[in-house]
C-alpha cells in the first residue's frame, strides 16, 4: 500500500496528491505545478494529517 500527501496550493487551490517519497523535506522550498508558487512545502500539506505524512517520510 503506498502512501499519498494530499496537497492543496493557497494561492491559486489547485488540489493534488503525491507520495512523500517524491517531494522534499516539508521545510524545503516547494513550486506549485499550476502557477509556480514558491513556498515551504509544509504549508501546501491540506490537512494536520497530510503534514504528519510528509514528516514521517
Amino acid at each position: 500500500m503506498e502512501t499519498y500527501a494530499r496537497l492543496l496550493c493557497p494561492e491559486c487551490g489547485k488540489a493534488w496528491q503525491k507520495s512523500p517519497s517524491e517531494l522534499p523535506d516539508p521545510a524545503r522550498t516547494f513550486h506549485c505545478p499550476g502557477c509556480h508558487a514558491s513556498r515551504r512545502l509544509s504549508e501546501f500539506a491540506r490537512t494536520e494529517h497530510d503534514l504528519q505524512t510528509l514528516r514521517t517520510f
